[in-house]
C-alpha cells in the first residue's frame, strides 16, 4: 500500500464539556485567574484529584482518577493551587502515564481470589502527569487531594502554549478530536526554521504528512496576503503518487471532511500544481516519462551548453564512493576547463571543446559524446597536463574516468545536446505554487544530480532575490541519502547551507528519512520542528530522539499510520497528533476530475507533446 494511503483518519472525539464550576478543599478552586483571553470557558470536568502517596512537584504529580473517570495519554489537565502571596496559580499538564492496580492484595495471585470475591480489594486507576505550564510562573507543587479537571477549549490553549501563538498552524488533531497547531515562527524563518520527519518506511506516513503540512499552511490564512507567492518543491521518488496533488480525492468521506472543518480548513486538492518529469529514455523529442498524468508535466533536462557553463560536473560525483575517492580536485580542474574550452553549436546545447591553441575540436551532442573527449584527453599524455593543471597520477585519473563512464547511462537522459532549441526544459517555482520533480524514473545517480542542481539553483536564486520573502519551502525525501552523517559530497554542501542560512533567505527544508540518526547531525540540530511516526525499535533508542520521553519512544514503535508525535521550541512535551485522510488523490485510481489548467498552465503546456491527448485518468471516446 502507498504510503500517502495509509494516513489514517483520525479519532472523531468529540470536546469536553466546558463551563465555568468551583470546587472547595485543600485550597484548590477550579476557577480563578489563568482562563484563557476572550472568555474562553475553564475546566469543569473533574477526573480525580492530586495523590498524596506521590511525592508532587512543580513539575510533575500524579492523579488518583474518579470512580468510573478515565483518562489516557495525551490528555490535557489542569488543577489550581491558592498561594498567599501570588494568589491562584493554575498547573497544567499532559499524562504521560496511566497505571490501574489492585489495592489491597499483596501476592500476584490475590487477583484470583479478588476476582472469585473472597478477597476484598479496590481497582485504582491513576495517571501521571508532566507540568507543561504554570501560570503565572510560581513554581509550587500542586496539594495532595486538591481537584484535577480534563482541561476545557481555554486552559487547553494555555496548557499548550496556543494562545501564545499568534500565528498557528493546524497539524492535526489531539487525541481529544481538538486541533493541534505549530507555531508559524518556528517554520517561516522568524524565530525558526525547518522540519525533520522520521518514521519506517511504509508506514510512517512522513509524506503524507509533509504534504498536509503543508496544505495547512497554504490555506490555514497563516500566510495572508503572502500566500499567493509562496513556493513548494517537491522532490517525488515514491512512484506517481504525488503527481496527482491538485486533484480531488474520491475516496473522501464525510468523517474525514468533518476533520478538515475542524481544523479550520477547507476540504480539497492543492489549487495549482505543476509536475516536471525526465525525458524518456532513447525519445528523441523528449517527451516526459510519465504515464499516468498528462496535463501541466514539462520535461527536464540540461543542455550539454548549460553543464559546461555552470560547471555541474561535480554533481556527477556524489555517491559515497566518490565522496572517499581522491580525485575531487581532479573533478574541479576538469569542470573549469569545460567552462573555458566548451563553445556553444547551434541552439540544441551541444558543445564543442576547443583547447587554446587547437584549430578545431570535437562536436558533442549527447553526454556520452562528452565523456569520450574528455577520456581521449586524459588518456593523451601529451594534453593531460593541460586539464589537470598538475602533475596527477594516472591510477587517479583512471579512477576519475572509471566512475565518469559509469555514469553515461544514467544521465545521458537529462544532459544532452540534440534535442531542438527553444523549448522550455528548466525545473522552476515561477508557474505553479507547488511544483513537483518527478525522479522515481531515475537511476539513483541521476536522482542525485537532480537534486543537487536544482537546490543549488534556487538557493542562488534566493540569495540573489536578496529577501527572504516570498517563502520556498523545499520538500525532500530520503534525507539520508543526500545529507549521510559521514563523508562530504556537493548537495551535503548545498543542504547544510540551506539549514544553516536558508532561514534567512527564506528557504525553509522540510526533510524526511527513514533513520535521522544517519543524518547530518547539524541539519536534524537546525530544525525547529521534529516529527516522528512508527519508528524502528532500535532506532527509537538513538541519541536523536532523546526529545521523546521514554513512554513516548515506546509508543512510537507501535503507533499506526497517522499518528506523529511533534515537538516544536515553545511545548516542553511532544504532542501525539492524528492528521485526517488526504483530500488530494494519492495515486490515479483516486483522481477525481481536475478544473481546467490556469493561463501559466496553459502556456507552458504548449509545448507539451502529450496536451490533447487521453490519458489513463481521462475518458475513453465511444469510438
Amino acid at each position: 500500500m502507498s504510503e500517502q494511503t495509509e494516513a489514517a483518519a483520525a479519532n472523531g472525539a468529540t470536546g469536553d464539556t466546558a463551563g465555568r464550576a468551583t470546587a472547595s478543599g485543600n485550597g484548590a478552586t477550579a476557577s480563578g485567574n489563568g482562563t484563557a483571553s476572550g472568555g474562553s470557558a475553564v475546566s469543569a470536568d473533574a477526573v480525580g484529584r492530586v495523590l498524596g502517596t506521590h511525592a508532587a512537584s512543580p513539575l510533575s504529580f500524579w492523579v488518583g482518577l474518579e470512580p468510573g473517570r478515565v483518562v489516557q495519554l495525551d490528555d490535557v489537565v489542569v488543577t489550581r493551587r491558592d498561594t498567599p502571596d501570588y494568589g491562584p496559580v493554575l498547573v497544567a499538564g499532559v499524562v504521560s502515564a496511566v497505571e490501574a492496580r489492585h489495592e489491597g492484595a499483596g501476592f500476584d495471585s490475590d487477583v484470583f481470589l479478588i476476582a472469585d470475591g473472597a478477597l476484598p480489594a479496590a481497582v485504582v486507576e491513576c495517571a501521571e502527569v508532566r507540568v507543561t505550564r504554570v501560570e503565572p510562573e510560581v513554581f509550587v507543587p500542586p496539594l495532595p487531594g486538591a481537584p484535577v479537571y480534563r482541561a476545557a477549549s481555554g486552559d487547553r490553549d494555555q496548557a499548550l502554549y496556543f494562545d501564545v501563538m499568534d500565528r498557528r498552524v493546524p497539524m492535526g488533531l489531539g487525541r481529544d478530536g481538538r486541533p493541534m497547531y505549530v507555531n508559524f515562527d518556528f517554520l517561516d524563518g522568524t524565530r525558526g526554521a525547518h522540519v525533520s520527519i522520521s518514521g519506517v518506511s511504509g508506514v510512517a506516513t512522513k509524506t503524507s504528512f509533509a504534504t498536509f503540512l503543508l496544505y495547512s499552511i497554504f490555506h490555514s490564512g497563516v500566510l495572508g496576503a503572502e500566500a499567493a507567492n509562496t513556493k513548494a518543491l517537491i522532490f517525488s521518488v515514491k512512484g506517481e503518487d504525488l503527481l496527482f496533488l491538485d486533484h480531488a480525492n474520491t475516496r473522501l468521506d464525510a468523517a474525514a471532511t468533518a476533520q478538515y472543518a475542524r481544523l479550520g480548513l477547507p476540504a480539497g486538492p492543492f489549487g495549482s500544481v505543476h509536475v516536471f518529469a525526465p525525458p524518456r529514455p532513447r525519445d528523441p523529442n523528449g517527451v516526459p516519462d510519465v504515464s499516468a498524468r498528462t496535463r501541466d508535466v514539462s520535461a527536464y533536462y540540461w543542455t550539454l551548453a548549460e553543464f559546461c557553463a555552470e560547471e555541474l560536473l561535480r554533481f556527477v560525483f556524489t555517491d559515497a564512493d566518490d565522496e572517499r575517492a581522491q580525485y575531487s580536485l581532479l573533478v574541479g580542474q576538469v569542470a573549469a576547463r569545460l567552462q573555458s574550452w566548451a563553445e556553444p553549436v547551434g541552439d540544441s546545447g551541444a558543445v564543442r571543446i576547443r583547447r587554446p591553441g587547437a584549430e578545431d575540436g570535437p562536436v558533442c551532442r549527447t553526454f556520452g559524446d562528452l565523456v569520450d573527449v574528455i577520456g581521449a584527453e586524459l588518456a593523451d599524455e601529451g594534453t593531460r597536463a593541460v586539464w589537470t593543471g598538475a602533475p596527477t597520477p594516472l591510477g587517479t585519473v583512471n579512477a576519475f574516468l572509471r566512475r565518469l563512464r559509469g555514469a553515461v547511462r544514467a544521465l545521458s537522459p537529462i544532459v544532452r545536446g540534440d534535442l531542438p532549441g527553444g523549448r522550455p526544459h528548466g525545473i522552476g517555482t515561477s508557474d505553479a505554487q507547488v511544483s513537483i520533480v518527478d525522479l522515481h524514473n531515475l537511476p539513483d545517480r541521476a536522482q542525485r544530480f537532480v537534486v543537487g542542481v536544482t537546490l543549488r539553483g534556487e538557493f542562488s536564486r534566493k540569495e540573489s532575490a536578496g529577501t527572504a520573502r516570498p517563502l520556498l519551502f523545499v520538500v525532500l525525501d530520503e534525507l539520508n541519502k543526500y545529507a549521510p552523517r559521514e563523508g562530504e559530497s556537493p548537495i551535503k554542501e548545498i543542504l547544510l547551507d540551506v539549514a544553516e542560512r536558508g532561514r534567512s533567505l527564506g528557504v525553509i527544508l522540510i526533510g524526511a528519512q527513514q533513520t535521522a540518526s544517519e543524518v547530518e547531525r547539524r541539519i536534524v540540530a537546525n530544525c525547529s520542528v521534529r516529527i516522528a511516526g512508527r519508528l524502528d525499535p532500535a532506532e527509537a533508542t538513538r541519541p536523536e530522539y532523546g526529545w521523546l520521553p521514554a513512554a513516548a519512544r515506546d509508543r512510537a514503535t507501535i503507533a499506526r499510520p497517522g499518528t506523529m508525535f511533534v515537538t516544536q521550541p515553545e511545548i516542553p512535551v511532544p504532542l501525539a497528533v492524528t492528521f485526517p485522510f488526504p483530500a488530494w488523490a494519492t495515486r490515479p485510481s483516486e483522481a477525481a476530475a481536475r478544473p481546467a489548467a490556469s493561463p501559466v498552465l496553459r502556456n507552458r503546456a504548449a509545448a507539451d507533446p502529450f496536451t490533447g491527448l487521453p490519458g489513463p485518468d481521462d475518458d475513453i471516446p465511444p469510438f
